[in-house]
């Protein structure tokens, strides 16, 4: 028995023949120094072993005459990701190449949604499917026309509606239900990716009740417009969603924030309106007073403030960000709902490229091999990128994760969480 480099976790198991033990010295020479990924045609000596990047344990070695190659399901059925644009909006050229898909993910401009949504249909029939409105990006931006984003191979995927979200939701929640069951999910190999028309935080009560059950997490965001699609049908005030398993290797969801907290601020929110997402007051005076004395701007300034100055919800180690939308009267209008009671905090923005490298970096450490990395970016990230010239740059830093590709949320989702200002992610083995 020869041993090199124990390991104390199998990663890959596969069985080959090798034509002479100097032969199979050479290989393991170049596995430890990560020069090659897995042995090749090997042939007269039969050996089984375990293999991680450059970390080799031989388990038996024996003669043979056979040649046989013997490829780990793993690696022959990886899951895929597809992404496919067209800036002029045509939708068989953003899918010329796709072939065989498990899951189909449209996102499309108000004009053309529901026109691409049918044809989507009509090309790939009984292929499920999920989309909304809204812009998407892989190693570049598409802001106008239309993109698909694609799962195929190592993939098992059903797909569905939760509608009248804005009222009942959890009407339609024996449907969410049927559907994870048809994928046999585990928590450590499946995600549940939803893009919403509106109501998030009750959405996200709503599918998480289920999702909670068996530990499975979710990632998503709401599209523009108030409608969205899921296998061939237009919907209003719905959520679609996709539950994704990966047959072959593990799925993680991640959620990033670019902000801090700034000084040592407390609001108690008052005089709330939970359905138009409105805070009255903060500590009994004027939200829209209270904001402007700490920060000295101006009415005019405080929609472009929230970029640099969001407010926070802290919950438990981790802070919900609560971007505002408008001034309305001398009340603040969100794009999350507060409620009275409700303890805030104010942020500021942090080094974002030092978090956006920290991030890249954890996803390294937990993954060392990545098929592909499904994205949700909050618009205000987008704009402050854009403004601040660093979009590009972005982009390319997490494209070299591998594939990634994903969409411009007006407000994010991670597990049973509705966030703004953020991003969130998927990450599948």
């Amino acid at each position: 028995m020869v041993m090199v480099d124990i390991i104390p976790q199998m990663y890959l198991f596969e069985e080959c023949y090798f034509e002479n033990l100097m032969y199979l010295l050479f290989l393991l020479k170049m596995l430890l120094k990560g020069i090659i990924p897995v042995i090749p045609i090997l042939t007269g000596i039969k050996t089984q072993f375990i293999i991680m990047p450059k970390n080799v344990f031989i388990l038996s070695v024996r003669k043979s005459n056979q040649l046989k190659i013997k490829e780990g399901k793993e690696r022959s059925n990886k899951l895929k990701q597809f992404f496919g644009t067209s800036r002029r909006g045509d939708l068989k050229e953003a899918l010329r190449g796709l072939n065989n898909p498990q899951l189909i993910m449209l996102f499309s401009t108000d004009e053309q949604f529901d026109a691409h949504v049918k044809e989507l249909e009509k090309l790939y029939p009984g292929i499920p499917s999920i989309g909304c409105i809204g812009m998407s990006y892989a190693a570049n931006m598409t802001e106008k026309g239309v993109s698909v984003i694609a799962f195929y191979d190592g993939v098992t995927v059903s797909a569905g509606i939760l509608e009248s979200v804005s009222t009942m939701p959890v009407k339609y929640i024996s449907r969410l239900e049927q559907d994870l069951k048809k994928v046999n999910p585990s928590p450590k190999d499946t995600i549940c990716i939803d893009l919403c028309s509106g109501n998030d935080a009750c959405v996200l009560t709503t599918i998480y009740s289920v999702l909670k059950r068996q530990n499975i997490s979710l990632v998503g965001g709401t599209g523009d417009a108030g409608r969205v699609s899921a296998n061939g049908q237009v919907y209003q005030d719905a959520t679609a969603y996709a539950f994704v398993k990966n047959n072959n290797g593990r799925v993680k969801a991640y959620k990033e924030n670019i902000y801090h907290r700034m000084g040592n601020y407390y609001f108690i929110a008052s005089k709330t309106n939970r359905a138009e997402y409105i805070i009255g007051e903060l500590n009994g005076k004027p939200a829209r007073d209270v904001y402007q004395e700490i920060l000295h701007v101006t009415e005019k300034e405080i929609q472009t403030q929230t970029f640099k100055n969001p407010f926070g919800k802290i919950s438990g180690n981790d802070t919900c960000i609560i971007s505002i939308k408008e001034v309305q009267g001398n009340a603040l209008k969100c794009f999350r709902q507060v409620n009275d009671s409700d303890v805030l905090i104010l942020l500021e923005l942090d080094d974002y490229e030092a978090v956006v490298k920290n991030t890249i970096q954890t996803i390294r450490q937990d993954f060392s091999r990545i098929s592909a990395v499904f994205s949700v970016n909050c618009l205000f990230r987008y704009l402050l990128f854009t403004e601040n010239q660093y979009l590009p740059k972005y982009l390319q830093e997490m494209s070299s994760l591998g594939n990634h590709a994903g969409f411009i949320g007006y407000g994010e989702h991670y597990n049973n969480r509705f966030v703004n200002q953020s991003m969130t992610c998927v990450v599948f083995e």
